[in-house]
């Protein structure tokens, strides 16, 4: 992933240090998703602008599966948390390419009313810096594939990423439901990225469409 980052910071003549979280321990990986899973099944869908936690400015930090980056958890692969200031976010300081080394696949458990619709909106672009040139990847909940998604990098740059807005609804099943977003895009370190994550109940949309 340092590599990948480098010879795109090189590109454009400014040579940024990447930063590589280390990989946790198995013990603390798995003490760490329990302590996640627990505080997620009684908790609100929470830091979708991946704000939690902070990274080194005009840097990006990797996580591996079994880590958690606030109630997120990367659940296989790895992941990239990017701040700003060395690619364009589409909300607040941060986003995430759901390819670290190799494509990841991140989920967030959050409370959920049985019979009511959601509605999900994020924010999709992907890594300019290699191939493929169109990510894939698709967002599941509680392991079910509910929308499949395409990012064609052509012409983006780190400073203008060409964020799109992505939505679709669900009916919740059960009092805690969990969203996974899952890069399809690979062997490769140059994945979809994805900000601004939003869930938010139809029961909210009074008198209009849930949008």
């Amino acid at each position: 992933m340092l590599s990948k980052r480098l010879c795109a910071a090189l590109a454009a003549a400014a040579l940024l240090a990447g930063v590589g979280t280390a990989a946790a321990s198995p013990a603390h990986s798995a003490h760490s998703a329990r302590t996640v899973a627990a505080l997620a099944a009684t908790t609100a869908f929470t830091n979708g602008s991946f704000e939690t936690p902070t990274v080194p400015p005009n840097s990006f930090s990797t996580f591996v599966a079994g880590q958690t980056m606030g109630l997120w958890q990367v659940e296989s692969g790895s992941v990239d948390l990017v701040d700003d200031g060395f690619w364009q976010a589409a909300e607040g300081d941060q986003s995430v390419d759901l390819n670290g080394g190799t494509a990841g696949r991140l989920s967030q458990t959050f409370t959920t009313e049985p019979g009511t619709k959601y509605t999900v909106t994020y924010s999709l672009a992907g890594n300019p810096a290699g191939p493929p040139t169109v990510k894939s990847g698709e967002v599941r909940i509680d392991g079910q594939n509910f929308q499949g998604f395409t990012f064609n990098t052509a012409g983006k740059t780190f400073a203008n990423m060409g964020y799109v807005t992505r939505q679709f609804t669900f009916v919740a099943n059960n009092t805690s439901t969990k969203l996974t977003f899952a890069s399809t895009s690979g062997p490769t370190a140059y994945g979809p990225v994805i900000d601004d994550v939003k869930v938010k109940s139809c029961s909210c949309c009074v008198g209009s469409s849930c949008g």
